[in-house]
């Protein structure tokens, strides 16, 4: 049976780039993932590219490499990602002050800029000036995720690299275990998101990786029309990652839900004119935990309705996905210790930047050349 140089497991963006990266490289890889559509974070999200909020001299460095990698790479990867730019509308609540919020912003590589509730609902229509008392505006790129990922999955494949549509069932010392075949490697590197978690503790590996139950909702193409990416100025998600990580033990105890679930409204429109409205955040131990989409959809509309009234009752879909992270925000990368063929890829916070010229990096790495951004971040 084959033997490849790199398993790489999850077929999302971070898994995606690194199977591309890797071939490129001179690997022989085999890309695994068990939906022919990814039903992952990759394919629920915004798409949104924060280039703006690095903060740190190392985000600063990777997201000038993003800026630069995007703005080459659907020609690189032979296919429209929908790479552009857009205004990114920070809603601040009527009970905030506006420039307290502000300054939460100071340090931001590019900090955004405070608008009145007129000039507010002058660049975006759509909004509801009773619920606000100002906003914050910076340009911020956009892409279609789900395409991004196929397109670096198609030019995996065309670089050389295979994939296999599988459940990967076991990490195993030299390779994989799913439900089809077992393969073999020399190095294996998870790239599963929020299941990572539970696969590699299926193999006795233990590792600080964490997860939120997403929901969104999802439309068809619309005649609403949105001018604007509209977020929440004061992201709750971040403050319940944050909270819930403190206690790894709390993690195994699937029956854990670790802190109340949390909304932030907002709102992006693609290119084809359809909508994805969320995001609910859940801290619940369990991947597999089953969550009330009546509930949570009507949840999703009230609290919209607020914010945007317009898109209260667009037609539109509950779909749920995991969301990965890290307790310190930043990422999960390397070899694990003692495993040293089993790795890491994972865990981003802010993923659709960063992952492209990480994953760069992480080729040349794994291919013997020196690299500080990943020794930086090796575990």
């Amino acid at each position: 049976m084959k033997t490849y140089d790199w398993i790489v497991v999850g077929g999302g963006i971070t898994g995606a780039a690194l199977a591309y990266e890797l071939a490129k490289t001179g690997f022989s890889v085999l890309l695994l993932d068990q939906y022919s559509r990814p039903q992952n974070a990759t394919r629920y999200s915004y798409g949104g590219l924060a280039y703006w909020s690095a903060t740190t001299t190392l985000t600063r460095q990777l997201c000038e490499d993003a800026i630069a990698r995007y703005h080459i790479l659907s020609q690189e990867l032979d296919a429209d990602i929908q790479f552009r730019e857009l205004d990114l509308l920070l809603t601040i609540s009527a009970d905030c002050y506006p420039e307290a919020t502000a300054a939460l912003y100071n340090d931001c590589a590019i900090p955004p800029h405070l608008l009145s509730v007129q000039e507010a609902c002058e660049l975006e229509p759509q909004l509801n000036r009773e619920a606000i008392s100002g906003a914050l505006i910076v340009k911020h790129g956009h892409i279609h995720p789900e395409k991004t990922a196929q397109a670096y999955i198609q030019a995996f494949l065309r670089a050389g690299g295979e994939m296999q549509i599988t459940q990967v069932l076991q990490v195993l010392q030299d390779g994989v275990k799913t439900t089809t075949a077992t393969f073999h490697s020399a190095n294996v590197v998870i790239c599963a998101g929020g299941l990572s978690r539970q696969l590699l503790k299926s193999a006795d590996i233990p590792i600080k990786l964490y997860f939120t139950h997403a929901e969104i909702i999802e439309t068809p193409p619309v005649n609403v029309q949105l001018r604007t990416l509209v977020m929440p100025a004061n992201v709750q998600r971040f403050q319940l990652e944050a909270e819930s990580s403190q206690v790894d033990e709390l993690w195994d105890e699937l029956r854990n839900e670790l802190l109340p679930p949390i909304l932030d409204a907002g709102a992006i429109q693609f290119q084809d004119g359809s909508f994805r409205i969320g995001q609910i955040s859940r801290a619940i131990a369990d991947p597999h935990a089953k969550v009330n989409s009546e509930v949570s959809e009507k949840w999703l509309r009230k609290s919209i309705k607020q914010i945007l009234p317009n898109l209260e009752n667009l037609p539109g879909t509950w779909y749920h996905c995991l969301v990965a992270f890290s307790s310190d925000r930043l990422a999960l990368i390397g070899a694990i210790p003692k495993f040293d063929r089993v790795h890491v890829f994972t865990g981003f916070s802010n993923p659709l930047v960063i992952v492209p010229p990480l994953a760069e990096h992480f080729a040349k790495f794994a291919a013997g050349k020196e690299d500080e951004i990943i020794a930086q971040l090796s575990l």
